[in-house]
């Protein structure tokens, strides 16, 4: 062991030592708390000179400041590689819907780590990770789960509050322990507040508190005392002296802007509240909070100068603010420029809260403990793979490597030369500007062979080949409502009516009642059909304009299969909005 290495165990005994011995520091409450859709440019810390976030510019303050933090381009892969600490292709999410936001229920998240050392887990927002059993936050280590549906409120997949349009963010019905519960007030509010009584009822032990709002998230809702705060700025102003790579907005693009920032505001006074909270309850100190966001900004505008936004492999959409602040432990107000992702959280909590890693599970993320305790960490050699299509990774297109000072990104064909990709010095052109691929030929061909392994492995992973399935038919989610978040089929389902869609499930033997609900009500004398492996039942429909068909009494045999339902009337062939399935003996 060197002289450096000695110090740095000199010092992690000393900072363990005085912290950690006290069985009420040896496993510190845990607040994570992650926006959805903010981009790195959405705060007044990250140097926005229009958003008002004085709380969470105050938390970056006092917080270790990790300064190259990276994530997915977009939420469902973001999360998976956050609660699990592997990329999200291992985890068996490949997209936001298309039946590939469901993670698979052999992954360990970190709440499942963190009950070894018998936290008290709750999560208060967004999941989209699963929406049926075994992928729901109640099936992966949360005690207490209050959420919406799919990838967004309003959103198809989130059936309760699809319908109420432009109010979907408004009183909502929510999922509650994965009941139907009616709530009042903004969603952001209703989240937190059950967030702080989560915390009041739990200070006494333990607890992993994850705060994942669904805002600023579109369809872009907030209370009229926000928006009133931005009406009448000009989101696109205050940068003319700044040399920095900016996008044009247009109008819809500031407009939207407004909404974003009055959102982020409301987000930012609640976390007032809570912060507030764990003051008066005297945990402030031994509580580790970390605020992050998923991705990059869904719509043009600020961020930072950088190139992209969500969707994007550039940095605009996968670099997003981390601080991560933990008095009883680490010294704040610091800057670390060392690289770090989304997979890093786990094996960071898993050390800090004194638990041990998943085992049998390849973690592809490392501790940050070395690097917040000042240890030199030369990390060049560690690959940042990203991508983003939709269904599966598309090779090449919209697919990044990057190491070191170099990133290599393709947006061409399978088989392009070389010459088609982009190579940028990160280092000397952190706004990804100037491709010298021409000239690095020979670097762009090493990272061409690091990207190729580690997308050959990643779409080989097992829980990727054999996707996760639904389970139908058992105690613990009986009936089973099948949304549209979760069909396959075509590319792009969503709301349409005449589109081929399926689910894959696993059925358990049994006879089910089970109800179509449709968008739009149906002529009565179509057909109603529903195939399941080699098994297909049809009914015909009697009842005009209705948007509910049941088929009853059916009887299934365990299986696993691709469940295809839809009413065939004229030449039209209906997908179902939603399918139900009730096991009734």
């Amino acid at each position: 062991m060197n002289i450096q290495k000695i110090v740095i165990a000199v010092i992690y005994l000393l900072v363990f030592t005085q912290f950690g011995i006290a069985q009420s520091t040896e496993h510190p409450n845990v607040i994570l708390i992650m926006t959805d859709d903010q981009g790195y440019g959405d705060l007044g810390s990250t140097g926005n000179p229009h958003v008002k976030t004085p709380v969470i510019d105050g938390l970056a303050k006092e917080s270790l400041r990790f300064n190259n933090f990276y994530v997915s381009p977009v939420c469902a892969p973001t999360r998976a590689s956050l609660m699990t600490g592997r990329y999200s292709l291992r985890t068996g999410v490949r997209d936001t819907y298309n039946g590939g936001a469901t993670m698979a229920s052999n992954e360990v998240t970190i709440a499942e780590m963190l009950k070894q050392a018998n936290y008290t887990t709750g999560i208060f927002g967004k999941w989209h990770l699963g929406d049926n059993y075994p992928s729901r936050p109640s099936d992966q280590g949360f005690d207490e789960s209050l959420i919406h549906l799919s990838g967004g409120m309003g959103q198809v997949g989130d059936f309760t509050t699809y319908f109420k349009g432009d109010k979907s963010y408004f009183d909502p019905i929510l999922w509650h322990n994965n009941k139907k519960e009616a709530y009042d007030g903004y969603c952001s509010d209703i989240f937190t507040d059950n967030a702080i009584e989560f915390i009041e009822k739990n200070k006494e032990t333990p607890f992993f508190c994850y705060l994942s709002f669904n805002a600023p998230h579109t369809p872009l809702q907030v209370p009229e005392e926000y928006y009133k705060q931005y009406a009448n700025i000009d989101p696109s102003s205050g940068f003319e002296n700044d040399d920095r790579p900016f996008v044009e907005m247009n109008e819809k693009d500031k407009e939207d802007a407004r909404k974003v920032y009055a959102m982020v505001t409301n987000i930012d006074d609640n976390l007032g509240k809570l912060f507030k909270k764990l003051d008066d309850l005297n945990i402030a100190d031994n509580t580790l909070i970390i605020f992050m966001t998923d991705n990059g900004p869904q719509q043009t505008r600020y961020v930072a100068g950088m190139r992209g936004r969500k969707g994007s492999v550039y940095k605009g959409g996968v670099r997003v603010p981390f601080y991560l602040k933990y008095p009883m432990a680490f010294k704040g107000d610091k800057d670390i420029d060392n690289l770090a992702t989304h997979m890093d959280v786990l094996p960071t909590l898993s050390q800090i809260c004194n638990v041990d890693l998943p085992k049998e599970k390849s973690i592809d993320g490392k501790s940050l403990v070395p690097v917040i305790m000042g240890e030199s960490i030369n990390w060049d050699h560690r690959p940042l793979f990203f991508y983003w299509s939709r269904r599966y990774p598309e090779l090449y297109n919209n697919m990044a490597i990057q190491k070191g000072n170099y990133k290599l990104v393709g947006h061409t064909d399978y088989n392009a030369e070389i010459e088609n990709f982009e190579l940028f010095n990160i280092h000397e052109d952190p706004y990804e500007q100037k491709n010298i691929i021409l000239n690095n030929k020979n670097t762009a061909n090493k990272l061409k062979k690091e990207l190729d392994y580690t997308y050959k492995e990643l779409i080989n992973s097992e829980n990727l080949v054999n996707q996760p399935r639904i389970i139908i038919g058992t105690d613990h989610d009986n009936p089973v409502i099948l949304n549209r978040n979760d069909a396959s089929g075509q590319r792009g389902i969503w709301d349409q009516e005449e589109i081929y869609g399926k689910w894959k499930v696993s059925i358990k033997e049994g006879t089910y009642n089970i109800r179509f609900k449709f968008i739009k009500k149906v002529k009565a004398n179509g057909k109603m059909y529903l195939e399941t492996n080699t098994m297909v039942n049809q009914i015909v429909n009697q009842i005009d304009n209705t948007d509910i068909i049941e088929m009853n009494n059916i009887h299934f045999s365990d299986m696993d299969c691709d469940l295809i339902p839809f009413y065939n009337i004229g030449s039209k062939k209906i997908l179902p909005f939603w399918v139900e399935l009730e096991k009734i003996n």
